[in-house]
């Protein structure tokens, strides 16, 4: 089956989203745009800490109270802006038409409530009916997921599933009110690689059936190379580089992008000594003026310290943060 990926559904424009601590302000989120089609998959991969899950929470309005706080910015899901919503509003979007498949199955499950009871938590908020319909549509979710006797593993605890199947249940629970977008923050961190390509091959499939729009988090470019359309890499709360996956991982622009990718063994080559990125990232409480890649650039020159670099087109939708590229 062929996916079509059809019209703009979500579009964020200059999200900041920042922390105020006692160091002074986080710069979490800082000036973040993009936008996701129906249907396609867009990676979004950077070091840890480099913004890409307070971006997630921001798309739900869920950012840590009181510390953070979107300050700037609108978040359009199919032409409304979040960021206007109240929070009762929001209550039913989420689930309903943005929902996010958290990293670690292991937290995001009440380990004294069955299964069933989680599942129908989240449908009894978006669907209205009788237990018996409710809970057909519990049953429904983990059957999408692939989960085997749906019926029976609605009555069982966290405990009784190992980590692959509690995995599928949290995807069930995301799924469960047929949302537009999923965001999935690092969804296969917990997973061995068997699992993983089980997980990843059952999240397209489902893709394929509905036309479902999926923001995919992660730090692995195989998965990126394996399921995104495009990919927008993050450093220190800003996107320096996206485009097609293809093009990023063929003609990387970007110095950070190129460091990312040669970072990733090959088969090809037995290199004496694993490629690392030297140096570590800024503190987003203490930002440079210029290029936050600055201090770990081979190719940094003055002005990288002193400006920030504009966007420069590298190619059809693919896009790039360097000074470097003003002369290409």
């Amino acid at each position: 089956m062929t996916r079509h990926i059809g019209d703009v559904i979500l579009q964020v424009d200059d999200l900041h989203t920042y922390c105020f601590t006692r160091w002074g302000v986080v710069k979490a989120v800082d000036g973040v745009s993009f936008a996701l089609r129906q249907g396609e998959t867009l990676g979004i991969v950077g070091e840890s800490g480099c913004g890409k899950s307070m971006t997630a929470l921001s798309l739900l309005r869920l950012v840590p109270r009181p510390v953070a706080r979107i300050v700037q910015g609108r978040v359009l899901l199919q032409g409304e802006n979040l960021l206007d919503k109240s929070e009762r509003e929001m209550r039913h979007i989420r689930g309903r038409r943005l929902s996010m498949i958290l990293q670690d199955p292991q937290t995001s499950l009440n380990p004294v409530f069955t299964i069933g009871n989680q599942l129908l938590e989240a449908i009894h908020i978006h669907h209205k009916g009788s237990p018996r319909t409710l809970l057909s549509r519990a049953i429904n979710a983990l059957s999408q997921v692939r989960v085997a006797a749906p019926e029976r593993r609605v009555e069982d605890y966290p405990h009784q599933m190992s980590g692959g199947m509690k995995q599928r249940v949290v995807g069930a629970i995301a799924l469960s009110c047929e949302p537009h977008v999923i965001i999935a923050d690092e969804p296969t961190t917990s997973l061995d690689v068997t699992i993983q390509a089980q997980y990843l091959r059952l999240l397209r499939e489902i893709q394929e059936e509905t036309g479902l729009s999926i923001i995919f988090i992660t730090h692995d470019f195989g998965i990126v190379a394996k399921m995104c359309d495009r990919v927008m890499v993050m450093y220190a709360g800003r996107v320096v580089e996206s485009g097609p996956v293809r093009d990023i991982f063929n003609h990387p622009a970007h110095p950070y992008t190129q460091a990312l990718l040669q970072s990733v063994p090959t088969m090809e080559e037995r290199p004496e000594r694993l490629y690392a990125i030297e140096g570590q990232p800024p503190a987003l409480w203490e930002l440079p003026p210029g290029c936050r890649f600055t201090a770990r650039c081979p190719y940094a020159e003055a002005r990288c310290e002193q400006t920030y670099p504009s966007s420069f087109a590298v190619g059809v939708d693919h896009t790039a943060d360097c000074w470097r590229l003003q002369e290409a």
